[in-house]
């Protein structure tokens, strides 16, 4: 257990926090009119977070009857904690909210609050019944690593540590076939971590990694970090290693020489380690500079998965100057599912490689903070899970060429619990039926992050079940989809900690990374029975 010692000007840039996990967004201001300036990112260490303009509401309008803390008072019912009569789901507590129960004492809200108010309030009440509010992250939150057999529906397993006193922003593992793993930390950099937990020194001349990052309001923000490594399929005869980083520069665009900062945006490059050195390096993607923002890669996606096909596919989240920009612009990286050849080439087939003006290797657009990317065995599909704003995280079936919303639409709202209707800003019109929408919508947000398909022998009977984590929930789910259907989902571990990534070890393990401020943790999951 022990650790090395339609195209929008670009000329000036607003740094509003892209927020997929900062809850701050939205809430300072309102929706931007005219040209945004340039804002000082250390600036932001000063701000404080504006308040949560929903739970005013709710303190103003229902405390006074269901508490504060929605604990119920002597004239209402407790609203968290406790069952609710008349149905728990986000349409059926703005339903009860709008019309009220005049027999028993509560008046209906819809004459004096507007849908959006009553639907906003809605959410909120589930936020607090799931035990999630904006204000906590839980980086810092008591951190327990569960001990002793943990009984589930189909399998018994135990928790067994694998390392601790990693970086406390860790992003992503990927198991070699010795039984060791390759990981990423997002300010450090590439390692390995040995089967006996012994972690290896940095892999000389891997991408660089940037460690100058700082807290907003809670949450850790930064440049040039290190996200996703994956190995190629035929890892075992070519020796490939992926990685999805994100590269840095300093006075490289408008933004950068304005600002006086340093700019950066996705990139992706494929090497093999030898002798503990990053060799044999190619760049098979990178846009130009002139893409490159002070956006940080908090919300930048970062995640790698590969076909049966020969094909790499990458997601780049939120990388414009803001959350909202160039996201539906085929001509930026920003919120698109991207697919090249292994190699790097660009396939013929990709649907946009004959639109003029459009970046090649696009696969999909439309897309927010997508945390995770998976294809499923058996399959020709390719998966995301995607973070929303307050409320809207996805599952999705990634199709190529197809809209999945982002931000002309989603089924949750901005911060401030306002409808998320960006295409006026904008000036998009759009038709709601060509927005592809979500296999799986979780409305309130846990904060999805990565999943696997399982795949293993371990526990047989989740073998095609997703196995999601959850970083503001602090659970890890798993889920059963039959025909693009949710029918099943359980909660393997409860309130424990971050779940930053998930892999799938040669026995059938369950390879966990855990992001925590006391340090970064790799757990795995075994069966009871072959403990």
């Amino acid at each position: 257990m022990n650790k090395r010692g339609p195209r929008m000007s670009r000329t000036v840039v607003c740094f509003a926090l892209a927020a997929a996990a900062c809850s701050v967004f939205s809430a300072a201001k309102a929706q931007p009119e005219g040209v945004p300036r340039v804002v000082n990112l250390r600036e932001l260490n000063m701000a404080e977070a504006p308040p949560d303009l929903v739970a005013r509401l709710y303190q103003r309008e229902c405390a006074v009857c269901h508490g504060a803390a929605l604990q119920g008072a002597p004239q209402g019912t407790a609203l968290a904690g406790a069952d609710l009569l008349h149905g728990d789901s986000i349409d059926d507590i703005a339903k009860n909210t709008a019309e009220g129960f005049p027999e028993r004492g509560m008046p209906g809200f819809s004459e004096s609050l507007r849908d959006q108010q009553i639907r906003a309030l809605a959410l909120y009440i589930s936020e607090q019944r799931q035990g999630t509010n904006l204000e906590d992250f839980r980086y810092n939150a008591p951190l327990d690593i569960p001990s002793g057999v943990i009984e589930s529906e189909h399998h018994d397993f135990v928790v067994e540590t694998v390392i601790d006193g990693l970086d406390p922003l860790p992003f992503s593992i990927e198991p070699l076939p010795d039984g060791s793993l390759l990981l990423t930390e997002k300010r450090q950099g590439l390692s390995i971590i040995s089967a006996e937990g012994e972690q290896s020194e940095l892999i000389r001349g891997a991408p660089k990694a940037w460690d100058d990052s700082f807290n907003f309001v809670g949450q850790p923000m930064g440049l040039g970090w290190m996200m996703e490594v994956a190995l190629h399929p035929d890892y075992g005869n070519n020796g490939w290693i992926y990685l999805h980083y994100g590269d840095r520069c300093s006075g490289c665009n408008e933004i950068s020489r304005e600002s006086g900062q340093d700019v950066s945006m996705n990139k992706l490059a494929r090497g093999r380690i030898r002798n503990g050195a990053w060799v044999d390096e190619e760049i098979l993607w990178q846009t130009h500079h002139e893409h490159y923002t002070l956006m940080p890669e908090i919300a930048a996606g970062g995640r790698i998965a590969f076909d049966n096909s020969g094909y790499v596919f990458f997601g780049v989240g939120i990388k414009g100057p803001m959350e909202h920009i160039g996201i539906q612009d085929l001509s930026t990286p920003y919120g698109k599912i991207m697919r090249l050849h292994d190699d790097g080439r660009v396939p013929a087939d990709n649907p946009f490689v004959g639109t003029p003006g459009a970046e090649p290797a696009i696969w999909s657009y439309g897309h927010r903070n997508p945390q995770g990317l998976e294809f499923k065995p058996g399959s020709n599909e390719i998966w995301s899970t995607e973070m929303g704003p307050r409320g809207g995280d996805e599952i999705n079936l990634i199709e190529p060429g197809l809209n999945y919303g982002w931000p002309l639409f989603s089924l949750g709202v901005n911060y401030t619990g306002t409808p998320v209707a960006w295409g006026r800003v904008l000036g998009i019109e759009f038709d709601l039926a060509d927005i592809r929408q979500p296999l799986v919508d979780f409305t309130p947000a846990p904060a999805l992050s990565s999943f696997v398909f399982y795949k293993g022998d371990m526990f047989p009977e989740w073998n095609g079940d997703l196995i999601v984590g959850t970083l503001r929930a602090s659970d890890l789910l798993r889920m059963r989809v039959k025909d693009h259907q949710l029918v099943r989902q359980e909660t393997l571990l409860e309130d424990v900690v971050r779940f930053r990534d998930i892999e799938v070890g040669p026995a059938g393990e369950i390879y966990l990374l855990l992001e925590h401020d006391s340090g970064g943790q790799i757990i795995k999951l075994v069966s009871a029975d072959r403990r």
